[in-house]
């Protein structure tokens, strides 16, 4: 009985590893199969040089995200973690969304090959979110000069008054 939401984990790791692979070999296979094998007359150097920068691009993701669904084990082959939670916000998350935009991209230059500026939604978030982090490391100009309502400065003054009493407990006497 114990560990199984461990065992659970690792078999939901699993299989949604396994989803991930067929998803992206689907992927390489249909476009494959339609752009090099269909459309071979217009299969130029730039198709092999754009299927290796998509194959890096569900490489590197992939092999994250099984490192982070692989369970670990105890000295006596007991398991002990099944793995990180791969429906969980966050880096898997990113990960996740990375593998889909590959295969967006790469099925959708099939039809175009503007589609491949749809990478350029992957560093724009990355930007808008250390933006985000970095603003929050700046000073935040302005916020003195303002002047505050009469409610909160009233809240303001009780909380002080409040804070400056002595704090006190009271004891029992017989």
């Amino acid at each position: 009985m114990a560990n199984q939401g461990a065992k659970k984990r690792k078999e939901e790791n699993t299989r949604h590893m396994q989803n991930i692979l067929r998803v992206i070999i689907a992927c390489n296979v249909i476009y494959l199969i339609v752009r090099a094998g269909i459309f071979h007359s217009s299969f130029t150097w730039k198709h092999w040089a754009g299927l290796l920068l998509t194959s890096v691009a569900y490489y590197l993701p992939y092999k994250q995200l099984d490192s982070m669904a692989r369970p670990s084990y105890g000295d006596n082959g007991e398991l002990i973690d099944g793995g990180f939670d791969m429906s969980s916000t966050g880096i898997c998350g990113y990960l996740h969304d990375i593998i889909y935009i590959t295969c967006f991209v790469q099925l959708t230059t099939i039809i175009s090959e503007k589609f491949w500026y749809t990478y350029l939604v992957i560093p724009g978030f990355a930007a808008y979110k250390l933006s985000g982090i970095i603003r929050g490391f700046l000073p935040q100009g302005g916020s003195e000069g303002d002047e505050e309502d009469e409610k909160t400065r009233k809240k303001r003054e009780k909380m002080e008054k409040k804070a400056s009493r002595g704090k006190f407990m009271k004891t029992r006497t017989r």
